[in-house]
Formats: structure tokens, C-alpha cells, sequence
């Protein structure tokens, strides 16, 4: 939803931020916080993703609230950042789901509709946190480090897809009981795979959030070709069904199945 102002960061000019102080980063963990973010519109998801960048965070992210649902259900996030009114699923709906399935993960809700009422309905969905637009991207920042904070990221994370799994705080990846001896760049690459499985993961994508090219300066899609093929020979061996399919012309997919 729109609606927002004051705050973001002003790459975005005429939008609906102001620049204010920026908050310095903590190190509230040895490794990036991962954020999913759900915001069906186009303009906004962008401003805050990029600020999110800006944080040294990791960014997926979802426009309506069936694809958020997948996204969910692959499970991996340390904070989820949900917009209320989205076409599909609405946020409640969301939350609501993530927590039937015992799943604690901190969730923070960004809403046009900021009365009593409708704030109490959120935290009683499920939320941890609400916030209404407009907000000052300061604040949301720093809302999402305390809520990064008061959650535990230390314990182990199991991805899974199929007979795949990927323990992201061992980086070991086990596929039908045997160990699949990954690079770390192999482990970057199968635990974003595997954080977007289902959908298509374009080479800009790799290249922005694996190989922290924010802008496309010099092309590394052949780097990129490379390094998902060795992959891909890792963890699909011959006798098993391919989990790593090729999307021609626009980048990768996991999943048990092709399109």
C-alpha cells in the first residue's frame, strides 16, 4: 500500500521520504540479518529494500500475499516485514498462518490503517511490532534492530527442499543422506536458492545479493553460469531428480520439479 512519507533513502527523490540521521549499524550477529519483505507496491518495496541494502541486510521479497505464503513456508528469515492490505492473502492472514506452524519468527506489520482498533488487531494476529504510514524510515530501521535483537539468530536453520536440506548456521548441505561438500560460495548461492525455491532468481539478483554488485558496473553472468553449474553437478547427481533448473534467458529456479 502507499501512503508513506518522510524517511527513506533519497535515491528515490520526489517519492515520499526526507533523508534523516542515519542509525549506525550494530553488530547484533555474525552474519547478515535476512529480511523477508511483503509490499505489493512496486515503488516502496524498492525504497525500503534498498535501505534494508543499505543496513548490509539480506533482502527477499514477496508483492502479494500467495507468493509471501511460499515464502513462508520455506521458512529461513530473522524478521518479517509485512504490509496489511495485500491482493491475495492479507498480512493478518500471514501472520496468522506463520504462527499456527509453531514459527516465532519476529514479524513487523506496515499499515495505511493506523487506528486503535486496527493496531490491536494486528499484535493479536500475531505481529510483534506495528507501524503506520506515513514513518520515518529511521524509525523503521530502528524498530526492525530490536526486534533483531530481542529473537535468537544463533540457533540452526534447516532449509529444506525435497530430500535437500542446508543447515545455514553449520553451512552443511545433505541431500538423501549424503553430504554435499560446498565452497562458501556454494552455501551463498544453494541458501538463497533455496530462501526464493519456487520462484525465478534472475542473474541481477545473484549478482546484487551473492556477489554484493549493487550496480551492473561489469556483467558476471558468465562468474554466475559457472558457479551455479558446479553447483548444480553437486547437488543433482545423476541419479536423482534435478532440483536446479535453468530458466533460459533470465536465471535459476529451485524446486522438485520444472515449470
Amino acid at each position: 500500500m502507499t501512503g508513506l512519507s518522510a524517511g527513506l533513502p533519497s535515491s528515490h527523490p520526489g517519492q515520499f521520504y526526507v533523508n534523516q540521521p542515519a542509525i549506525m549499524p550494530t553488530p547484533e550477529s555474525t552474519r547478515p540479518a535476512r529480511i523477508l519483505l511483503v509490499e505489493d507496491e512496486a515503488k516502496t518495496r524498492a525504497s525500503i529494500r534498498e535501505g534494508f541494502l543499505l543496513e548490509g541486510w539480506t533482502v527477499t521479497e514477496a508483492a502479494d500475499g500467495d507468493e509471501a505464503a511460499a515464502l513462508l513456508t520455506a521458512g529461513g528469515h530473522d524478521l518479517c516485514v509485512i504490509d496489511r492490505m495485500l491482493p491475495g492473502r492479507d498480512g493478518i492472514e500471514l501472520v496468522r498462518q506463520l504462527r499456527a506452524c509453531g514459527d516465532a519468527t519476529p514479524v513487523l506489520m506496515l499499515t495505511a490503517r493506523g487506528t486503535l482498533q486496527d493496531r490491536v488487531q494486528g499484535l493479536d494476529g500475531g505481529a510483534d511490532d506495528y507501524l503506520s504510514k506515513p514513518f520515518a524510515f529511521s524509525e523503521l530501521i530502528a524498530r526492525c534492530r530490536a526486534l533483531l535483537r530481542r529473537s535468537d539468530r544463533n540457533p540452526p536453520r534447516v532449509l529444506r527442499c525435497g530430500d535437500l536440506q542446508l543447515d545455514t548456521r553449520a553451512r552443511v548441505a545433505v541431500r538423501a543422506g549424503r553430504e554435499i561438500v560446498l565452497t562458501p560460495r556454494e552455501v551463498d548461492l544453494l541458501e538463497y536458492l533455496m530462501l526464493n525455491q519456487g520462484r525465478t532468481v534472475s542473474r541481477e539478483m545473484l549478482e546484487r545479493e551473492i556477489w554484493k554488485q549493487p550496480r551492473r558496473l561489469t556483467s558476471l553472468d558468465n562468474v554466475i553460469d559457472v558457479q551455479v553449474m558446479r553447483l548444480r553437478k553437486k547437488v543433482d547427481l545423476s541419479n536423482e531428480d534435478s532440483l536446479i533448473h535453468t530458466e533460459r534467458g533470465v536465471g535459476y529456479r529451485l524446486g522438485e520439479s520444472g515449470p
